[in-house]
């Protein structure tokens, strides 16, 4: 495909609203596997059930409600939010896209499928009420809700509804992000930016600063980084989780079975990204068993030898096989 057909696309998408969603950082499986390989008796990728189909009841109400909050999330939670005032002015869909209905766009097909589960992170059990905290703290740069809230209700019951059809335990095709082949190099910054700036800063910006929608507070394209970016304890923030995000999705108006990208430049351009200042944030609650972090968790201690930087860009491989060993 031609740039400039490309770029017809993506100007088209964000005319009737296709192309418009980087949506929300993260559902994060800490040992994030290929998905290909843990639903092999899964035959078709997953689909979202249409959000026409909510149902016209007081039940169907807080569904079409938890869908908006994830929408529209800094109009009623962002810093001049009419509810409150705790996160940084991205919406949950700047991550989770479409609403979290995207296939391979970190949607939210199987969270109530497999949650609550034990967490390596957290070292304990994690309720599904305590993975959107983690967002909110995380990518959102912000404070949690009250368990008990009609907002936390209210997305806890759209999610529970997208995942009506999923069986338990099962995760499916098409959930999640891509796990992409190991890279024999490191990620490189420096390629990673000269992609940056050919792709992705037309959305994004040149300071990675992204793009209000005209007239409102909210993001239409989000922020890759500075102040009102993901903070470096959220999921996207580990390379192996935004490579995998990016290759999927980006640009815009990209899926599974369109992609742009090559592996080497998903990697690259995701390491560029990831090497720019935002929000430093740390929990000391996190990886109480340290052997237990990602190969690609970005900061020490490790039970290992190889160092943070190689732990942050790569090559994962040797990593990968000291710990096999």
């Amino acid at each position: 495909m031609s740039n400039k057909i490309f770029s017809g696309l993506i100007i088209l998408g964000s005319i009737i609203g296709i192309a418009v969603f980087f949506d929300g950082c993260h559902a994060e499986d800490d040992q994030q596997k290929n998905v290909l390989t843990s639903t092999a008796s899964l035959k078709s990728e997953w689909i979202a059930p249409d959000s026409n189909s909510i149902p016209q009841s007081e039940e169907g109400a807080l569904i079409r409600y938890g869908r908006e909050l994830i929408v529209n999330t800094t109009e009623y939670l962002g810093p001049n939010g009419k509810i409150r005032h705790q996160s940084n002015g991205m919406n949950c869909q700047n991550c989770h896209l479409a609403a979290g209905t995207k296939p391979w766009g970190n949607n939210y097909g199987s969270v109530y499928s497999t949650y609550p589960k034990f967490r390596e992170r957290r070292g304990a059990i994690e309720t599904v009420s305590q993975r959107v905290n983690d967002c909110l703290q995380r990518s959102l740069n912000g404070q949690p809700l009250d368990t008990n809230s009609h907002e936390m209700k209210a997305m806890l019951a759209y999610m529970k509804w997208l995942g009506k059809d999923v069986e338990k335990g099962k995760k499916p095709l098409g959930t999640g992000i891509v796990q992409l082949k190991f890279l024999e190099r490191p990620a490189d910054q420096e390629k990673g930016k000269l992609i940056y700036i050919s792709t992705c800063q037309r959305c994004h910006g040149p300071n990675g600063e992204g793009q209000l929608k005209p007239g409102q507070t909210t993001y239409l394209y989000p922020p890759l980084w500075g102040p009102n970016s993901y903070n470096t304890g959220a999921g996207l923030y580990r390379l192996t989780r935004f490579a995998g995000y990016v290759k999927e999705n980006m640009p815009f108006g990209v899926d599974h079975e369109h992609e742009m990208l090559k592996d080497d430049e998903a990697w690259d351009v995701a390491a560029f990204v990831n090497s720019q200042p935002r929000p430093v944030k740390t929990f000391k609650e996190d990886w109480p068993n340290i052997s237990l972090k990602p190969i690609d968790h970005p900061f020490g201690p490790y039970a290992d030898s190889f160092s943070e930087k190689q732990h942050k860009y790569g090559p994962f491989g040797p990593i990968q096989k000291a710990r096999k060993s």
